[in-house]
Parts: structure tokens; C-alpha cells; sequence
């Protein structure tokens, strides 16, 4: 995890002091069902617990991992320590993963909760940014080049509504993810009853692995992390899209400039957009979580640890740089400059070619075959993107468009409110008003 990208809440997800802290839980509570099935003394569980309260000591804990070149026992030797001879009782019938997976779950759900308030943070911006900007016209573009006119509104209300789908993505995969698996080697509850499991997940308030082998199956894992991918797609669109509104040749939209702010050690006059860009940035970073998690699935027989280094560094990294991006995204959208006079004259810059289909189709209804619609209109459309000026006069002059339509016909079809008449329709299906 690298500071400048991670908040502090994500952070004690993946600390050591929580993961430890919830090691211990899954030892004590496994303990206590032991202890009520007569597996073990009930004075062992009672004494497990009173380590509750203990500081576990992180370094010493290396220092023991250093020796035994196993983390699980490193960690169950300094319980001991701290236990005393009831401390044997503790781990009966469990195998490593049964900690390993079972804490894992716990944090990538814990995670998920604190990614969901980031995504909802987010959908607040974009919708008041949309609601604010419903009827701002500008100029739509496909393939960068001017098309027909949208509102600034809509083109929010889009990423809102997709960034709702993520959020369904989210809490689907935080509850595929959230399962417990205490079933002992090679999953057959041999040494352990599943009775115990089912105690541990109740506890922890997670779900019961159906079947877990010795770990809980990876495609849960696969599935999560292409969830974070997903969702750092559409940050990467939403950075794009400002990245390039806010381009010298367009300044429909900008990142905020706060007052001292500098935007190049060169050049005094420069507002670069370095907060989408650096959203970019994460958003390949969390998409490098996917493959490797995808690849994870394929473990040899019951298992194999093969799965163990990649989850080490894409738990935490992943997770980290998600969140980060949610809150810098919302602070981008909550702050945007929008300048709606630069999104007019871009609109108007090219002489009214947004409203060539409106011509095309005009002519198909005054009985004009498609393709000779399409060739009048074009060759006046091309004239003015050469030379400027403005489609409806040129339409108006040539005697082929104006054997089939009126000069008035024609400025009709250049009226603005056309392109815009369903945008009310389109935020109801959005936000349900």
C-alpha cells in the first residue's frame, strides 16, 4: 500500500494489528463450540479469551514466522505465550486456511463496505451535479467529433446510472465473497464438526462454504475482483471524459484550481487535469488485481498455496487504491467546473451541422430516396465544415433542397428543443422523478 493513495479506514482493514485481531476470533470462537461439544475443557475456551484484551506482539510474531517459515503457527506459538497450557487446546481439527480464508472473507467484506459508502458518495455527486445541470446544452460528440446536442446533464445522469449498476455488482460479490470455511484438511470435517463452521460464520456474520476442500474455492475471489475492475472502468470513463472536456480546444468542463494551486513547474499558465488522470492511473492498477485473481481459480487438488502471494498484494492494493479513487472521483464531481458559455459557442461553432439528420430526414418524408437525401444534405454539410458558415442557408440556396422544402421548412429544422424533448424521460428511468 502506498500512503499518498490510501485513506486510513481502508487501511485498518488490512493492518496487521486486524488481521491478527481476527485470527484470534476465529481460534476463540471455534474453541468455544469445541468446548460445548466436549471436544475440550470449557475452562480452555474461557482462558483463549482472556487473551482478548492482550496487545499481540507484531514482532514478535516475526520474529517466531522466521524460525518456523509458517505464519498460522508463529501466530498460534505467541498465543500461547499469552494463553499459557490451555493454549493447546486451541486449532483442534483446524488446518491453516480454515484462518487464512475465513479472515480474508471478513476483510474483503469489510472492505466492501467501505468501498459502498465511496460508490454512494460518488452517486449523490452525479446526481445533483446532473439535476443542476438537466437542461445544459452542449454539443454530443461520437468518435470526438461533433454529433447532435445532449444536455451536460444527461451525459452525468449516464455515469450515475452506471455507476448504480456497479454498485448492485458490489453488494452481489461482497456476498459471494463472505463465507467461512472451517472444515479441517482436505474439507471432510475428519477432525473438526461442521458444527463448529457453522458457529465461526455465525459469529463473524458470514455465510457457510458449501464445499471448501481445504479452501474456499477461488472463483468467489475471481468474481470479486472483476467487480472492482468493472468499477474501475467506469471511473476511467468518467476521468476520460473529463480529461478531455477540460482540453485547451474544448474547456467545457474542468477540475477545481484551488487558490496557490500550481499546474506545471515550467509553465505558469497551466490547469492540467491531474486528478482525472491520476484516477486513470488507479483504475489500471485495480484492473491488475483481475487476471491474476482469475488465474487463482485453477489450484492443484484440494490445495495448493499458489493463490496465497497474489492475494497478499491484490487484497490490500486493489481495495486501497479503489477507495482512494471513489472519494477523489466524487471530490472531482462535487467540485467540477462547468462552463456553460464555452459549451454554447462550441455548440454553435460549426454552423448548425448537428441538425443534418434532422435535413435527411425531412427529405425522406418529401418523397426524396434516402440516398439522394443523404447526398444533398452531405455536400452542403461538407461546404461548411470547409468553409464555414451556416447548413440552413446553404440549404436555402440550393435549388434541389428547396424544390422539396421551404425556407421555413427548413428553419424549422434547426430548432434546438427537438434533440431535447425526451430528456425528462430519460431522468426518470435514471432517478425515478
Amino acid at each position: 500500500m502506498i500512503p499518498r493513495y490510501t485513506r486510513p479506514e481502508m487501511e485498518a482493514v488490512w493492518s496487521p494489528e486486524t488481521k491478527y485481531r481476527i485470527w484470534f476470533e476465529i481460534e476463540a470462537h471455534a474453541t468455544d463450540k469445541l468446548a460445548e461439544l466436549g471436544v475440550v475443557p470449557a475452562a480452555a475456551a474461557e482462558a483463549v479469551w482472556k487473551a482478548k484484551d492482550m496487545t499481540f506482539d507484531i514482532a514478535r510474531i516475526d520474529d517466531i514466522e522466521r524460525e518456523v517459515k509458517h505464519d498460522v503457527i508463529a501466530f498460534l506459538t505467541h498465543l500461547a505465550e499469552l494463553v499459557g497450557d490451555d493454549a493447546r487446546f486451541v486449532h483442534q481439527g483446524l488446518t491453516s486456511s480454515d484462518v487464512l480464508d475465513t479472515c480474508l472473507a471478513v476483510q474483503l467484506r469489510d472492505a466492501s463496505d467501505i468501498l459502498l459508502a465511496g460508490l454512494d458518495r460518488l452517486l449523490a455527486a452525479l446526481k445533483t451535479r446532473a439535476l443542476e445541470h438537466r437542461t445544459t446544452v452542449c454539443i454530443g460528440r461520437s468518435h470526438g467529433i461533433h454529433a447532435e446536442p445532449v444536455t451536460f446533464g444527461l451525459k452525468l445522469a449516464s455515469f450515475h446510472a452506471e455507476f448504480a449498476r456497479n454498485r448492485e455488482r458490489l453488494v452481489r460479490a461482497r456476498e459471494e465473497i463472505a463465507t467461512c470455511a472451517i472444515s479441517g484438511a482436505v474439507g471432510t470435517f475428519a477432525n473438526v464438526s461442521p458444527e463448529v463452521e457453522a458457529h465461526v460464520a455465525d459469529k463473524l456474520g458470514l455465510a457457510v462454504e458449501p464445499v471448501s476442500t481445504q479452501v474456499i474455492p477461488r472463483d468467489r475471489h475471481a468474481a470479486f475482483f472483476a467487480a472492482l475492475g468493472v468499477i474501475a472502468s467506469s471511473i476511467e470513463r468518467l476521468a476520460t471524459e473529463i480529461r478531455h472536456l477540460q482540453r485547451s480546444e474544448v474547456r467545457e468542463a474542468e477540475e477545481f484550481f484551488s487558490a496557490g494551486q500550481k499546474g506545471s513547474s515550467a509553465m505558469p499558465h497551466k490547469r492540467n487535469p491531474i486528478l482525472t488522470e491520476n484516477l486513470t492511473g488507479l483504475a489500471r492498477l485495480v484492473r491488475s488485481a483481475v487476471v491474476p485473481a482469475m488465474e487463482n481459480v485453477a489450484l492443484w487438488h484440494e490445495r495448493d498455496i499458489s493463490h496465497s502471494s497474489v492475494e497478499r498484494g491484490i487484497g490490500p492494493d486493489a481495495t486501497v487504491h479503489l477507495d482512494f479513487a471513489l472519494h477523489r472521483a466524487a471530490g472531482v464531481i462535487e467540485k467540477l467546473v462547468v462552463r456553460e458559455d464555452a459549451m454554447r459557442a462550441n455548440l454553435e461553432a460549426q454552423g448548425g451541422l448537428h441538425n443534418s439528420q434532422r435535413v435527411l430526414l425531412a427529405l425522406t418524408q418529401a418523397r426524396v430516396s434516402r440516398e439522394d437525401a443523404y447526398r444533398l444534405v452531405q455536400r452542403n454539410a461538407l461546404k461548411t465544415w470547409d468553409e464555414g458558415g451556416q447548413l440552413a442557408e446553404r440549404l436555402k440556396a440550393d435549388p434541389d433542397v428547396t424544390a422539396k422544402l421551404s425556407a421555413d421548412q427548413i428553419d424549422g429544422l434547426f430548432d434546438e428543443a427537438w434533440h431535447l424533448k425526451h430528456v425528462d424521460t430519460i431522468f426518470a428511468r435514471v432517478f425515478g422523478e
